[in-house]
């Protein structure tokens, strides 16, 4: 075997165990070179999801220099980073984590190309999925285009054992020079918003491990019927660390099946949660327009608005309907949003305002903190109608009606909603701590009147619907 040094080019694998490409490499022997690179895809993320990655990589910097490696950092496009690397260490391969989001796959299709071209060992890893988005075949040969039958099919399938973390890894004998971290400003565009996230963020492996704990010692008894509550801490909240690559898949995986094995009432629930995230990967594979088209291009010539002020007030949590203006806040408050009211905000988006799902799917990209490629670009279509397995437009979220059922002493609405209680708690009043100056927002102005009557929005969406069809 080679002696030559590994280039290991890290991107959302911010881990030490069930790392499969770190796995590989500790068992070569070989000298390791961790690097990451800010090249424009990276770049060209939303701010939230930006700013947290920079606290992954520096939490995953300070990890492998535990077991005697230093993280390179380095800024430009990843091809001419990784060639310069290579040249100045003498490297005779470059290894990675898969992603797959088709800006990804683009890059890394033509790095993998002229590495091997140059002589070189130009290798990819699965480990960001329980299973590789091409590996799942309906019996006919074809990719999955409705969840249930993909659950079927996935459900069973054995998954491989997370692999324990290294207790000491080879590094090079001289270490290339480094960006710094703090230079590369990963959070300028946060402005003051970052101070506020930023204390609810579980940033790192630890971290991410605590939270599966918490959630295997208690929640997950009742996740199938307490998931739905945005007031009740009944979820993982693990959508954080899964984006970063901060805890495995097949690690939480696992722990679910532990779970269902003990008897515990909600584990099947959660694992079907996460093979929904893994359906959204298998669909973006084989249909990557789905991150920026109508899945169902049937609905290219549906009347959606464009952007608007009606979808600014949507923005700024500012609509008169509390249960959406709650979740709006909630995710500049803390950087994430409870499920049920991403669907209540989906929905009122883009039926009550008829504003296009895009809309919405490029504001949440910029301001969440567990932005994922797929469970965006599918969530967004589910809720609007025009992608996959998605409920039909005519299922319109009322959210007074969400709100009595899912939050009906009120507890979520005012934990966010500085106007509607007459002593703010502090993350209603850290809204406006976080937001942009500019929208001259503050927590003692009258709380807005409805953008728009919701029987009315309702009977416009139909209506729409209808003509459309007919």
């Amino acid at each position: 075997m080679s002696d030559s040094p590994l280039i290991l080019w890290l991107r959302r694998d911010l881990r030490l165990a069930d790392q499969p490409m770190l796995a590989a490499a500790a068992a070569s022997a070989r000298p390791l070179l961790p690097v990451f690179v800010l090249d424009p895809e990276t770049e060209a993320l939303g701010a939230a999801q930006k700013w947290r990655l920079g606290l992954a990589v520096e939490a995953f910097g300070k990890a492998m220099e535990a077991l005697g490696v230093r993280m390179t950092l380095r800024r430009g496009p990843a091809l001419e980073v990784l060639r310069a690397l290579v040249a100045e260490t003498g490297a005779g391969g470059v290894w990675w984590s898969r992603l797959c989001d088709p800006a990804s796959v683009a890059r890394d299709t033509v790095v993998k190309a002229a590495l091997k071209a140059e002589g070189l060992e130009a290798r990819s890893f699965a480990g960001h999925l329980l299973h590789e988005p091409w590996a799942v075949e309906t019996g006919q040969g074809g990719f999955y285009r409705v969840f249930t039958p993909y659950w079927k099919a996935t459900r069973g399938l054995p998954v491989a054992a997370p692999s324990v973390a290294p207790t000491r890894l080879r590094g090079v004998d001289r270490w290339p020079a480094s960006e710094r971290l703090d230079d590369w400003r990963l959070g300028a565009a946060m402005n003051r918003g970052a101070a506020v996230v930023a204390r609810y963020q579980a940033v790192g492996e630890a971290a991410a491990r605590d939270r599966l704990q918490v959630f295997m010692e208690g929640p997950v008894d009742r996740y199938s019927e307490m998931r739905d509550y945005p007031a009740v801490a009944g979820t993982s909240r693990l959508s954080e660390n899964l984006t970063c690559g901060e805890i495995g898949i097949r690690e939480v995986w696992h722990a679910g099946l532990r779970a269902r094995d003990e008897g515990r009432a909600g584990a099947e629930s959660f694992l079907r949660e996460l093979a929904w995230r893994e359906f959204s990967y298998h669909l973006m594979h084989h249909t990557p327009g789905i991150v920026s088209e109508n899945w169902r291009r049937e609905w290219d010539a549906f009347p959606w608005r464009g952007d608007n002020g009606e979808a600014e007030r949507w923005r700024r949590g500012m609509t008169g309907e509390p249960f959406v203006d709650a979740a709006m806040r909630e995710m500049f408050v803390t950087g994430t949003m409870h499920n049920r009211a991403r669907m209540i905000a989906a929905s009122y988006l883009t039926k009550h305002l008829m504003t296009h799902w895009r809309v919405g799917q490029d504001w949440f990209a910029d301001c969440l903190t567990d932005w994922d490629p797929a469970a965006n670009a599918m969530g967004w279509q589910w809720v609007a109608g025009s992608g996959p397995d998605s409920a039909p437009f005519f299922r319109i979220f009322n959210p007074a009606g969400q709100a009595e059922k899912f939050d009906a002493e009120g507890r979520y609405r005012r934990r966010f909603l500085a106007e509607l209680s007459t002593a703010p708690g502090p993350e209603a009043m850290a809204f406006f701590e976080a937001v942009p100056r500019a929208w001259r927002l503050a927590p003692g102005q009258a709380y807005p009147a409805p953008v728009v009557d919701l029987a009315e929005g309702r009977a416009r969406a139909l209506a729409a619907y209808g003509a459309g069809r007919a």
